[in-house]
């Protein structure tokens, strides 16, 4: 540890001073901490030269935010001094991002155009300092608010599947983990509001503790994350993001419900949230209640409702010096477990029931069990809190971000009809995370961020069942990236070298009763060990502006991944992938070179954008069956190993809004992932769990205003989502099958609904998904692989057929 911490600060140190020594600093107000003047400005139509009221000003870095009033005037009277990005956006309008100077005394007059796209002109923040996306050459994608509430979703991770290169492993409607470009688990990370999600995320039973309702957008970036965030972003990371701060004097609420008919899902949100003198606060309350899905196959997926209450804020302060929040977060959900076993005569679920006397019987499930919100064993129940401290403080002409936090994961698994209260899996994960970052003064263009980031972790076994050891990991990296515009090249690049500590502790078990014993009275279940990584990450690319139509890309990256403990310590029978495992604590990091390439083409009448990578993975990590081996209980058995790989593939979209037809849009994409495991044998030689490719088209018709009526913001959507066969899968010892190729389609149709004074009285959200009932199975649902169905010839459980969703959203303003 000592060794650490002085490295740390040694690379530290001398990052700092070689980005101060490039070019001395342009001279800057002596006290950039100083309030500045009132920071004012005025949105106008571009065309008309009309005022646009109610547009939002914000700033991200500093997490202050207001709209224009009658006149589209707006005002800003406690921002620090200094250079910073603003954005201002209007429903309709194409958004503009602009750095300004705070301390200038200028205000901005700024013109909106009616928007045919909004390509470009996102800002992201998780690229270090906020920036606009089409100045980024990482590879990104945001989903925004509106498109999240235009979808009928079950989870937060299922709300943004479907964006182009962005899929899902589904145990359910309740479990789903996201897959960037073929690579899911350890490989992705997961951001709460930029806060690492440390949840057992090794297991692909184990979802994503974030409440759907609190998400304000969601941020995807595509490609190696380990240069800000560590290890584990190998693939990329996944950003979910609460809204934007409430202006100054305002106080707000809003009441949101949903209902969705296939799993008769019900869904409710409350949110306060206001600013008071610069005291910001934002609460909110989040329930949902759903009983099992049905398709047109199985009928009733047995067991497969869920339940959740979750509860999450802020509360801080916004001065003139920066900002200082307190974060908390709570998730709890309970959700039932599909096995999927059958009666063999009729084909019906089966379920476990106390027969009397201790015996445990197999029951054909009637229809009206099914129906109905009680959850059986076996069933799963997550607890995940999260305790944070988000500041950032204005230090002369620089800013410093720290962000500590304090997570605890609870994960209980139950199976026993006979004890159904008692947990057989119980895993207790504490987490201590921290992140800051300093960032430099702007000197010759140069905007360099220099920083640190890691976590302290422990995990308990608290059940009677265990599948990896008891551990503890400690981890820690730094930084510096930089970026500067030259003409009309936007390029930037960074290095980070990172350090890792996993000691697993030894467990010994009695033979009679499987619990714990000391080393000499018991067997050997897991053999204690410390394992220890470090790697060197980075990446450098540019974005070129060819003219104000064409951009091109273009990003080199090297990405580093620790293995997990599952990967190097279990030794037990996974339920969730129905197979013995075993790790290896001599694994080595897997680390890769990734080449991204982008080119995007923006006229009036078309937007067109096409991404490609190949992703070269050494030191790959997989498990591989050892041939004609089962365990004691029958279940085949599978050790980690290591291998290399190679993935590649891209995503291409078209939009076409035929000008003037601005509110016309005939929106596609396709997404392509291949992915091969390297000398390797036939039915080896791809990796499991990837994609199929995926064809989308959507119609949409947007109006800002419905002519003479209280609509305001109508939209109506059909599209088609084509998904091919996948016949890339791995087949050695059955791992995996291959799937058929199915197409679905989507509706939607939704408005606000406004007074005589235009003001949103609530809006109203509605969406079919698969519309026509189509029977498939998507080639990464784990429940493809349960049970053989004698009545109807197929294997496995299906995926969830017709479903209309319902969405309100009501706001309240107080003031």
């Amino acid at each position: 540890m000592n060794h650490f911490l002085t490295t740390s600060a040694l690379l530290l140190l001398t990052t700092g001073t070689q980005a101060q020594t490039v070019t001395p600093a342009p001279s800057r107000p002596a006290r950039a901490t100083a309030l500045a003047q009132p920071l004012t400005g005025r949105v106008v139509d571009e065309t008309t030269k009309e005022p646009l009221p109610g547009a939002t000003v914000v700033f991200p870095d500093l997490k202050q935010a207001t709209s224009t009033g009658p006149d589209g005037a707006f005002r800003f009277t406690n921002l620090p001094r200094g250079r910073f990005l603003v954005q201002i956006r209007f429903v309709g309008y194409n958004t503009v991002v602009k750095t300004v100077d705070t301390g200038a005394g200028q205000p901005l007059d700024i013109t909106l155009t009616t928007a045919t796209t909004e390509i470009g002109q996102v800002v992201v923040t998780g690229v270090s300092a906020s920036t606009e996306m089409r100045r980024s050459p990482v590879p990104t994608t945001v989903v925004d608010r509106n498109q999240l509430n235009q979808a009928a979703a079950s989870n937060a991770v299922d709300a943004i599947a479907h964006t182009p290169g962005i899929s899902q492993i589904t145990t359910g409607a309740a479990i789903s983990k996201p897959v960037i470009r073929g690579l899911g688990s350890n490989r992705v990370i997961t951001l709460n509001n930029g806060a690492k999600q440390e949840g057992q995320q090794w297991g692909d039973e184990h979802g994503i503790e974030i409440d759907e309702y609190a998400i304000d957008r969601a941020e995807i970036i595509k490609g190696p994350g380990s240069l800000l965030y560590g290890s584990d972003g190998m693939a990329g990371v996944v950003n979910f993001l609460a809204p934007d701060p409430v202006e100054e004097g305002k106080v707000l609420a809003s009441v949101a419900a949903n209902y969705q008919t296939n799993n008769r899902l019900q869904g409710y949100s409350v949110m306060n949230a206001g600013n008071k003198n610069g005291f910001n606060w934002l609460v909110r309350g989040s329930s949902k209640l759903a009983s099992s899905y049905r398709n047109r196959y199985d009928g009733y997926v047995y067991n497969s409702g869920f339940r959740e209450l979750d509860g999450n804020g802020y509360v801080g302060l916004n001065k003139s010096w920066g900002y200082s929040h307190l974060t908390f977060n709570s998730f709890n959900q309970k959700l039932g477990l599909v096995e999927g076993d059958r009666d063999e005569t009729t084909g019906r679920f089966l379920l476990q029931a106390n027969a009397g006397n201790g015996v445990v019987e197999s029951v054909p499930v009637a229809d009206d069990y099914m129906r109905t919100y009680y959850l059986n064993v076996p069933q799963q129940q997550i607890n995940h809190l999260r305790i944070g401290s988000d500041n950032s403080f204005i230090l002369g002409q620089s800013r410093l971000t720290l962000n500590v936090g304090w997570q605890q994961n609870l994960r209980r698994e139950f199976g026993d009809v006979l004890a159904p209260d008692d947990p057989s899996l119980y895993f207790q994960l504490r987490t201590l995370d921290y992140a800051a970052r300093y960032f430099l003064p702007e000197m010759n263009g140069w905007s360099t961020t220099v920083g640190l980031s890691g976590m302290r972790q422990e995990n308990m076994n608290k059940g009677i069942e265990f599948l990896i050891p008891a551990y503890r990991l400690l981890d820690g990296g730094i930084f510096a990236v930089t970026k500067k515009t030259f003409g009309n090249l936007d390029l930037s690049g960074g290095l980070r070298y990172d350090l890792r500590r996993i000691t697993a502790d030894a467990l010994y078990l009695d033979p009679d009763t499987e619990q714990p014993v000391t080393s000499g009275e018991g067997e050997e279940k897991f053999g204690g060990f410390t394992s220890n990584f470090r790697n060197v990450s980075g990446s450098i690319g540019g974005a070129y502006n060819v003219t104000e139509k064409l951009l091109l890309k273009a990003n080199v990256s090297r990405g580093f991944r620790a293995p997990n403990i599952a990967e190097l310590g279990s030794n037990g029978i996974h339920e969730g992938t129905i197979r013995y495992e075993i790790g290896d604590p001599g694994l080595k990091a897997e680390t890769s070179l990734q080449l991204d390439g982008g080119v995007s083409y923006i006229t009036e009448h078309i937007s067109l954008s096409v991404d490609a990578f190949r992703n070269q993975i050494q030191n790959y990590i997989f498990p591989e069956r050892r041939a004609d081996e089962v365990s004691e209980d029958g279940d085949p058995i599978f050790q980690y190993g290591q291998g290399n790989a190679r993935l590649a593939g891209g995503e291409v979209t078209l939009d076409i809004h035929p000008h003037p037809l601005d509110w016309l849009h005939f929106e596609n994409s396709f997404s392509i992932v291949r992915a091969l495991q390297l000398n390797q044998p036939e039915g080896q030689k791809y990796l499991p769990f990837i994609p199929a490719d995926r064809l989308q088209s959507t119609l949409r018709v947007n109006f800002h205003k419905a002519g003479n009526s209280r609509l305001a913001n109508l939209y109506a959507r059909a599209g088609v989502e084509h998904t091919f066969a996948q016949d890339r899968f791995f087949s050695a010892f059955d791992t995996e099958t291959g799937t058929p190729g199915y197409t679905l389609v989507n509706l939607g149709l939704g408005s606000d609904i406004t007074n005589a004074k235009a003001k949103t009285l609530f809006s109203l959200y509605l969406s079919g998904n698969n519309i026509f009932d189509v029977g498939y199975q998507s080639h990464l649902s784990r429940l493809k692989y349960a049970a053989y169905n004698v009545s109807n010839g197929r294997t496995g459980v299906f995926n969830m057929g017709r479903n209309v969703s319902l969405k309100l959203v009501v706001p309240v303003a107080f003031n």
